[in-house]
């Protein structure tokens, strides 16, 4: 069994060491345009949601080299040089990158299938409840559109109106508020390589699945295991759908899907050593 020593045949080849600079250009120059001229990057290259008056379909690719803050694309980055600089020794320059960009965009279109799922019926939910606000349709909209950990901000609205029933003012709350949270999931936008990475984790494991690979630099675990273990806590994360999670679990998992499929259709085959 072969441990993995992150060097392959080239430190930095071509075309890891060009995504490692492209990304530390657009998170610099997010800082630069933000602080210096009030202009946010994330706006125009960030992906949103299809339905948004900010999507553009160039975020499909854009969106892949931004990033949220230091942590995100130092994560990011790394897991990109230490994983992509070997496959791209063992693909090539040419087949790695479109390997890269292919799963980064295949995790953003699933992800944002995953979330029509969740917004369509909210959309339609929203659009009824708006149309005609009384209380009893409130409290109905809250209990099944709302997630419980925001409820109270809902029902201090709906409290108040129980007791003030003829309140102009309390409708109108209800509305805005209503409005209000379906933007906020229409405007929350996506940044970040995550989905590419997750390819690239899933191609390592499934080429070099008995290297070693060291968690916190301590403990060792065969690839094709922490494969697994992560595709199972993304599933597991994804489905939870926990309100505080702003992570794109399902953009993981279709990085490792999209890694898979192409995998297989390229008939790509384990280097002698690992088979």
């Amino acid at each position: 069994m072969r441990e993995m020593r992150p060097l392959g045949n080239t430190l930095f080849p071509p075309v890891v060491k060009n995504l490692l600079i492209i990304n530390g250009i657009f998170f610099f120059a997010t800082y630069v345009f933000q602080n210096n001229f009030g202009f946010d990057l994330s706006e125009h290259l960030a992906l949103f949601y299809p339905a948004s008056e900010k999507f553009r379909i160039w975020q499909l690719i854009t969106h892949l080299f931004m990033h949220a803050n230091i942590g995100h694309i130092f994560s990011n980055m790394f897991a990109l040089w230490m994983f992509g600089a070997i496959l791209e020794n063992f693909l090539g320059s040419k087949k790695f990158l479109n390997y890269y960009l292919l799963t980064g965009i295949g995790a953003s279109l699933l992800f944002l299938g995953v979330q029509a799922i969740e917004i369509t019926p909210l959309q339609s939910s929203a659009e009824i409840y708006t149309a005609n606000p009384t209380i009893s349709n409130y409290n109905n909209f809250v209990k099944e559109e709302v997630p419980e950990s925001i409820q109270p901000d809902f029902n201090r609205i709906g409290e108040y109106w129980a007791k003030n029933p003829e309140s102009v003012d309390a409708k109108k709350a209800s509305v805005s508020i209503v409005n209000s949270y379906l933007n906020a999931k229409l405007n929350t936008p996506v940044v970040g390589a995550s989905g590419a990475v997750f390819g690239i984790l899933l191609a390592f494991g499934m080429l070099f699945p008995n290297t070693l690979i060291y968690i916190y630099f301590f403990l060792p675990m065969k690839a094709k295991y922490l494969v697994i273990l992560y595709g199972l806590f993304e599933l597991y994360s994804g489905m939870a759908n926990n309100p505080g999670d702003n992570v794109a679990h399902f953009a993981h998992l279709g990085g490792m899907l999209v890694g898979f499929i192409l995998i297989k259709l390229w008939n790509i085959k384990r280097p002698d050593a690992f088979s």
